[in-house]
């Protein structure tokens, strides 16, 4: 049996995710079996090709539902799981097959799609969580900002954090699905030691540093809310943490930038604010209303390259809002 497993690329909860759908596949679905890996990136327009669902089973981890019939898994915890009602109509006539219900999950209570994963795999399936605890622990901290502080998030000493720096920046797309298997077979320490890994670190600290010292440069905060513009030095990715690290008393982030496949708006929430959560806005909602998504406390949207000032108009009206709630 050959299995494709689709997951959320340039994201560590996606990788992971990937991992440890494989090894619960592995173990207790299908000894025997082999795995490979497509990555699935949020853009506009359609996001799935159907001819890439080549595979005996098609498995999609942390990211959007699809209807297709091809695909045979599914585990998503995104509050905007759906791309459309219809969609979401086609999932909720699966949940009344037992057959499709026990092979198609989505919870967006959980932290990390790998802690969903976990839970799923162990109370349904039996598999054993205790060899892969410690993966399940960092995809929970890194895909829910739970760090102990924006110094932990941004100054990454942690090896998970090295890894989701090199995760979020590849440009290489052999990278990713050759790092997914290891993620749930050795230490994230030792992952870091491996050549093809080590390799990718220094230069990508530095890019750091330089994006850090970039958005400082254009980062302005007003009324609780932080707005910067950085379309004009195209980034694959940044850390989502620096406006906090610079703006710590601030709660919300909307960043706009560009990289080779899209213009995206970023929306975020400080992990470590002291506003009420009551207060705070569903930011998955507002992503909504320009086609994008994400959470309640963190989202984006993502526009095509040449649509730079159609991003720019819904951050600015994004950010006018926010300022209005003066939190």
């Amino acid at each position: 049996m050959q299995v494709r497993v689709f997951y959320h690329d340039k994201c560590f909860d996606g990788a992971c995710s990937a991992s440890l759908f494989t090894r619960f596949h592995r173990e207790c679905i299908a000894r025997g079996a082999g795995y490979d890996y497509h990555g699935l990136v949020h853009r506009a327009g359609a996001l799935f090709d159907e001819s890439d669902f080549t595979g005996d089973e098609n498995a999609i981890v942390d990211f959007k539902y699809s209807a297709s019939p091809r695909i045979t898994w599914w585990f998503d915890h995104h509050q905007s799981a759906f791309l459309t009602p219809r969609d979401h109509e086609h999932f909720l006539a699966c949940q009344r097959d037992p057959a499709c219900a026990a092979r198609k999950f989505f919870d967006p209570h959980y932290i990390s799609c790998t802690s969903f994963i976990a839970h799923i795999a162990s109370t349904r399936f039996g598999f054993s969580l205790a060899p892969v605890a410690d993966l399940i622990h960092w995809a929970d901290i890194v895909d829910g900002a739970r760090y102990e502080s924006p110094e932990a998030a941004v100054e990454m000493a942690a090896p998970a954090m090295k890894l989701t720096l090199i995760i979020e920046a590849t440009e290489d797309p052999a990278f990713i699905p050759r790092l997914i298997p290891l993620l749930t077979e050795m230490p994230l320490a030792e992952i870091l030691e491996q050549t093809f890994v080590a390799t990718l670190l220094p230069p990508l600290l530095e890019r750091h540093r330089q994006a850090l010292e970039l958005i400082r440069s254009r980062a302005e905060e007003r009324d609780g809310t932080i707005f910067f513009d950085i379309t004009d030095h195209p980034l694959e990715g940044f850390n989502k943490f620096i406006p906090y690290y610079l703006y710590p008393h601030a709660t919300y982030s909307i960043g706009l930038s560009k990289s080779s496949f899209r213009t995206k708006v970023a929306v975020g929430s400080n992990p470590w604010t002291k506003t009420d959560p009551a207060k705070m806005v569903n930011l998955a909602l507002i992503c909504e209303r320009y086609g994008g998504g994400g959470h309640a406390r963190v989202g984006a949207i993502s526009f095509p390259p040449d649509q730079e000032a159609k991003a720019r108009v819904a951050a600015a009206e994004i950010v006018a809002e926010l300022r209005k709630t003066g939190i």
